[in-house]
């Protein structure tokens, strides 16, 4: 692994502030003068990776310390890098912004990695108090290495100018100064940006490469990154997987169907990876298109993604429900994840009120509303055996959904969570057989033991066959 990986955090004052579009842009700005660019994300989203893989031309990753232990965190980030020339992180929220006490902040990633940072500041309608809000950032918390600013949205040069003489003033470098661009803007939904596999993005990924060439100090960032110290630490163990129960012979592979299209796309690429290392190969289907499931798979992976935008084609595809109906029937071991939750329901209320039939695998629908349902991260205690580990197995994962499940009656819930940010505690999710369905999303280089325990499964499923 390169532990010279030059390194550079963008980050914003709050939400909205322009840092994916800045950072697609940089991306591509990057990636045209000849570059390897390896994009993250700092927290749980699943949408703005797709943007920066459209401008770098690789899959992008993300870096949450709730999700992930943070011990594993600079190794898991160094793997990931490869071979690029650097690499790329888009924060979360505000710099300071995360779950309780700053967990999984932009600025707990910096330090983590010892990643100097970019603060990019919404200049709309201030001057002068742009200087003021990168002073108080800056002292905040010393520990965060703010190497300079980028200035976003500014209506004109003399604009830009009283803020750059302000800037100099507390000896903060500017490093980029972009002016407003309605062409820039990125579309957005329910869950935030647009997927990119929804969107014809290519163009709008184009025009902000060419902004941001032509408005920031690209050579300036560079040589930012470059100044990184290298990493210090013990190789990690995260290629090492916990121990088979079914003892040290060399398993053979197995297919794992992985549910992968325009409804369902929410994924982490590395715990993917942990599958893959624990013996499976990754079979994609289209719940959409495909007829039924892949042959002869040991197992089933439903990941998110925005089923209630696909939910008439989903439901027409009758065959593909009926395929999946009959393998859980069949003790086919099944996980799935918030939007592939809702498809193993009975039906999908849309957002107009219309219901539409999904698998049936589990009883109740989910109702989509216009509000926010579930947001942040949880911890996930289970109160039975599943597929993911024995009762009083913990997890830690995170919820985002503005649907909610609507039950015909209450079924005996195989977790409870407990909300990070205020202690709530609720039942969660349905388990049928070897099925496990809940709104959580995990990441399995977090959980690796639950990751073994999914794979066992799928290995008994394929002796029995």
């Amino acid at each position: 692994m390169n532990t010279n990986l030059p390194r550079i955090v963008i980050a914003g004052t709050q939400s909205g502030s322009g840092k994916t579009t800045l950072v697609t842009g940089l991306l591509a700005a990057l990636r045209a003068r000849g570059l390897s660019v390896q994009s993250y994300k700092v927290g749980p989203d699943y949408i703005d990776p797709g943007f920066h893989q459209l401008a770098s031309g690789r899959p992008a990753h993300n870096l949450d310390t709730w999700l992930v232990p943070a011990a594993k965190l600079p190794a898991l980030f160094l793997k990931e890098a490869g071979d690029a020339d650097i690499a790329v992180i888009e924060g979360v929220m505000g710099l300071y912004d995360g779950g309780r006490q700053g967990v999984s902040s932009t600025a707990e990633i910096a330090k983590l990695l010892d990643a100097p940072v970019l603060l990019t500041i919404d200049c709309k309608s201030m001057g002068a108090s742009a200087a003021a809000i990168a002073l108080g950032f800056r002292s905040y918390d010393p520990g965060v290495n703010i190497a300079g600013v980028l200035l976003n949205r500014l209506g004109s040069a003399t604009h830009e100018t009283m803020i750059r003489t302000a800037m100099e003033a507390i000896k903060m470098p500017v490093l980029g100064a972009i002016h407003r661009d309605d062409a820039l803007h990125l579309p957005e939904r329910h869950l935030g940006l647009t997927p990119t596999t929804e969107v014809e993005a290519a163009e709008t990924v184009r025009k902000m490469g060419e902004a941001v060439g032509g408005q920031v100090d690209v050579e300036g960032i560079v040589n930012i990154a470059r100044k990184a110290r290298s990493f210090e630490f013990s190789q990690s163990s995260l290629d090492r997987q916990p121990p088979s129960p079914r003892g040290p012979e060399v398993e053979p592979p197995f297919r794992l169907a992985v549910a992968q299209d325009a409804a369902f796309s929410f994924y982490y690429e590395s715990s993917l990876a942990v599958l893959e290392r624990l013996g499976a190969t990754l079979v994609p289907f289209s719940p959409l298109k495909d007829a039924a499931l892949p042959a002869s798979i040991s197992g089933l992976l439903i990941g998110g993604g925005f089923p209630e935008m696909f939910a008439s084609d989903l439901a027409a595809n009758a065959t593909m429900r009926q395929s999946i109906r009959e393998a859980a029937d069949a003790g086919l071991p099944i996980y799935a994840e918030c939007g592939g939750y809702m498809y193993l329901l009975e039906d999908l209320v849309d957002f107009d009120g219309k219901a539409h039939p999904m698998c049936g695998v589990f009883p109740g629908r989910a109702a989509m509303t216009k509000k926010l349902q579930m947001v942040g991260y949880v911890t996930a205690k289970m109160q039975r055996d599943t597929i993911l580990g024995p009762a009083g197995t913990e997890l830690r994962g995170h919820e985002f959904h503005f649907s909610q499940e609507l039950e015909r009656e209450e079924p005996v819930r195989p977790y409870t969570f407990t909300k990070l940010r205020n202690g709530a505690v609720y039942g969660a999710g349905q388990q049928r057989k070897n099925v496990l369905g809940s709104y959580l999303h995990i990441h399995f280089v977090g959980c690796p033991e639950a990751a073994k325990h999914f794979i066992e499964a799928c290995r008994e499923y394929q002796g029995r066959e």
